[in-house]
């Protein structure tokens, strides 16, 4: 009877979204109990963590910087209030590429050691094929009939190895996939063969996993409208009421690497996010299919390893969104961490106020700001200075800095969404206005995370002229308390310049990156061998205080020349 009402306080937990805390080292494994409906089981996996760049990467578990995983990595994350963990897994370095196709025996142990572990922490698990899709399984369109057979092998093997496991471990049959040379509708077709194979091979397997929750996807993993309807036809043809629809997702892709000018969350990719959620659940979970979000993020945030491309609190505002449309639109999110988040050696939050912050998500909204830093400037009479608030359904219980409250009427006023910081306060706030970050307040709202909103003195960037090789540009800037948003470039012929020819504003980090320790801003060698010779192109650097430097580079063989305009 203790072990019946545990199981139920713990599949109650599941279902409400309470966070978890790790079990005593001598405890007995606790297994949710997985709800007969597929539709309540996807709901009961909410929230879902990726174990990304480990048994996926090439060719070694530690290859890509995870090193090796431990137990006390999935206790972490159970603790943390995580209820599943996605598992990716690329078999190909380790299985024979001619028939039967066998998978390495220790290899195949360590896997099944790792989910194991996951199932003793309590989550649910989802166990996939990874990075074979591009590696082999793409090749069908040329070598169909031996991939499907390397295919079915492979599924075969996991199917036998894990037939008497959980109805907690979820199988995914394919990442991402694609399928060389292919059209569309052609890869539409080669998908359904390999969904359907897999759906019959691991039926056909008995055990648990002839009931086992099984995920099916769209090519590339897209929630293309048109992938999405086909999915949902596969899904329906095979009449099977455990399958799971799986899409992902990484916003409006120029917000999501800082390129063609998408420098904030603005209302394009906000409505990007809304479209593509609705989308989801219309086309799934409306029709009784639980939609699983297998990866979710930005593409190229947070990189702790190099400059920020997208700002701060812009990339808050769309995870804050992600968990606002999950929890509206009935959809289980699983956060995509190849090493942005968690560190996998000390098992802390790389950026414990981001994971407040998606955590809170998983139960409830957080009020913003239309940004995180105001500027004030050097030199001259300091005035009055406005900002947008974003309730997002809350109300605004005041400022503070530090332990001060702000004194609405005196230092602030709140005219509607208009939130105005009164010259005064702000004459207070920049001190000696030292140039960058003079004072930092916390906007607090009636539920949620508080917004921080930075004070900073800034005067507009300076920059000198330079030579150097095609190699790199390095431009001397004196950033003056500013922030880089982006570069835009053209030759004087109006037309753009650089890699991204498509647009004129180009990538972060790829063409252009700042060090604002180093008082420089570098023009990649990507973006300078893109140039034509002999040809000027002018830089306009766009900053977020509104301000834009001109400036301007010549290619001549390997040898640039850039000046001032």
């Amino acid at each position: 009877m203790a072990n019946v009402l545990l199981a139920l306080v713990a599949t109650a937990g599941l279902l409400l979204g309470a966070g978890l805390t790790a079990p005593p080292a001598d405890a007995a494994p606790k297994v949710p109990r997985v709800p007969a409906n597929a539709k309540d089981a996807v709901a009961a996996m909410q929230p879902s963590w990726n174990l990304g760049n480990t048994l996926d990467a090439i060719p070694n578990e530690d290859s890509w910087g995870n090193g090796q995983t431990r137990k006390a990595t999935f206790e972490k994350i159970a603790a943390e209030g995580f209820r599943s963990v996605r598992i990716p897994v690329t078999w190909n370095a380790r299985q024979s590429a001619t028939a039967p196709y066998t998978i390495d025996a220790a290899y195949m142990a360590r896997v099944k050691q790792l989910v194991d572990w996951a199932l003793d922490s309590g989550l649910y698990v989802v166990l996939n094929v990874h990075h074979d899709s591009w590696q082999w399984v793409e090749k069908i369109t040329s070598d169909h009939d031996n991939v499907m057979a390397r295919f079915n092998s492979t599924w075969s093997q996991i199917s036998t190895t894990f037939r008497d496991a959980p109805r907690t471990l979820v199988f995914e049959g394919i990442n991402e996939p694609s399928f060389a040379g292919a059209t569309d509708e052609q890869k539409l077709q080669y998908l359904r063969k390999l969904q359907t194979s897999f759906h019959s091979v691991v039926r056909a397997s008995g055990g648990a996993n002839a009931n086992r929750l099984l995920s099916l996807t769209t090519p590339a993993g897209s929630p293309d409208k048109a992938f999405m309807d086909d999915l949902y036809t596969t899904i329906t043809s095979l009449n099977d009421d455990q399958l799971i629809a799986q899409v992902h997702f990484y916003s409006w892709y120029p917000f999501s690497v800082n390129i063609a000018g998408g420098t904030h969350y603005d209302a394009t990719a906000q409505k990007f996010l809304d479209d593509t959620f609705a989308n989801m659940h219309k086309t799934f979970v409306a029709r009784g299919i639980p939609l699983y979000l297998g990866e979710y993020g930005l593409l190229e945030y947070p990189n702790h390893f190099h400059p920020s491309r997208v700002e701060r609190g812009e990339a808050l505002k769309y995870y804050e969104h992600v968990g606002y449309a999950a929890r509206r639109y009935g959809i289980t999110t699983a956060l995509w961490d190849p090493f942005s988040y968690l560190n996998r050696e000390t098992l802390q939050w790389r950026d414990q106020e981001l994971f407040d912050l998606i955590r809170t998500g998983w139960t409830t909204r957080s009020g913003s700001m239309s940004f995180d830093r105001l500027f004030v400037p050097k030199s001259g009479r300091i005035t009055d200075q406005s900002l947008t608030l974003n309730r997002n359904g809350l109300s605004l219980r005041g400022l503070w800095h530090g332990d001060q409250k702000l004194v609405a009427g005196k230092d602030y006023t709140v005219s509607g969404d208009k939130l105005t910081l009164r010259a005064a306060a702000l004459t207070r706030l920049v001190g000696d206005r030292s140039y960058g970050d003079n004072a930092t307040l916390q906007a607090r709202f009636s539920k949620g995370r508080p917004w921080k909103l930075h004070v900073a003195t800034y005067d507009t960037p300076q920059q000198t002229g330079v030579s150097g090789t095609t190699s790199a540009l390095t431009i001397p800037t004196q950033f003056r308390g500013d922030h880089l948003a982006t570069m835009e470039a053209k030759y004087g012929d109006g037309t753009n310049a650089g890699p991204a020819d498509w647009t004129a504003f180009q990538e972060f980090n790829i063409s252009f990156r700042p060090d604002y320790a180093g008082k420089t801003i570098t023009l990649t060698e990507k973006f300078l061998t893109s140039l034509r010779d002999n040809a000027a192109v002018t830089l306009t650097f766009h900053f977020y205080s509104g301000a834009k430097i001109t400036y301007r580079a010549v290619k001549s063989g390997t040898s640039v020349t850039g000046s001032t305009v």
